[in-house]
């Protein structure tokens, strides 16, 4: 009698990236500070109204996020190919993300008509620089398509441009904060680009391309925001945005 060898397959462990854990690091900060201002309330019906427009673009962005979770996981478990897929949904997202992220910059705007709160040039500063920095470092990555490495790291430092709301919202919460802690969600998001930084140098032995990029466009901002936030050109830019809320 001849016994039947079959061959059998060794399932490898899953080796979760340095890219995978990034994007869980910044999903906590989104979910967890919208989790107790946005999802909490409207769970329980504690907290005010909201436009439906409010609702949508947190659909939007909340998908975005959970995309950037996806996206690294589908690659460590060997479904490349519908990453690849994915991919071009979430060009899709990119797109509804930056017009939602744009009328929501609008909407707060007009409705600080006459009465501008003291956090009111931090907010739009922080909100208008989001809308841009992400869309730019978005095009940016779909250019770098095809060179994996280059568009990861785009990817992550575009989604850096997006976390100052859910960070405000969970240090304000925690620490029973009124005004929103611009300082702290700065050195935080900074803490983010060193780690990408870190990685690159352990990785690659030198940071590349497209992290000095990346880096210089997140942290630039940051360090103009006192000089430009409450400037002239800058109230008469939030003041345009204020005129587009509403037909005059």
């Amino acid at each position: 009698m001849v016994d039947a060898i079959s061959d059998t397959k060794i399932k490898q462990p899953i080796k979760f990236s340095f890219f995978f854990w990034m994007a869980l690091a910044m999903a906590f900060f989104i979910f967890s500070g919208f989790g107790l201002t946005y999802l909490q309330p409207m769970a329980t019906r504690t907290g005010l109204p909201l436009p439906p427009i409010v609702h949508l673009h947190g659909v939007v962005f909340f998908s975005w996020i959970l995309l950037l979770v996806v996206q690294p996981l589908l690659v460590n478990t060997g479904n490349v190919k519908l990453h690849r897929s994915v991919g071009t949904f979430g060009i899709v997202i990119a797109a509804m993300l930056i017009l939602m992220g744009s009328l929501i910059t609008i909407m707060f705007a007009g409705s600080q008509i006459g009465n501008r709160t003291p956090d009111y040039p931090n907010l739009m500063y922080l909100s208008v620089m989001a809308v841009i920095g992400f869309a730019a470092l978005f095009c940016l990555a779909i250019r770098n398509v095809r060179t994996p490495e280059s568009h990861k790291r785009l990817i992550l430092f575009a989604t850096i441009f997006l976390l100052p709301p859910g960070i405000n919202r969970l240090y304000m919460v925690l620490f029973e904060l009124v005004n929103a802690p611009v300082f702290w969600t700065y050195l935080t998001m900074d803490m983010l680009v060193v780690a990408i930084l870190i990685y690159d140098w352990r990785s690659l032995g030198k940071i590349s391309k497209a992290s000095m990029i990346g880096a210089s466009c997140v942290v630039v901002p940051h360090v103009l925001h006192v000089v430009l936030a409450d400037s002239g050109a800058f109230l008469s830019f939030y003041a345009l945005l204020e005129g587009l809320a509403y037909y005059r």
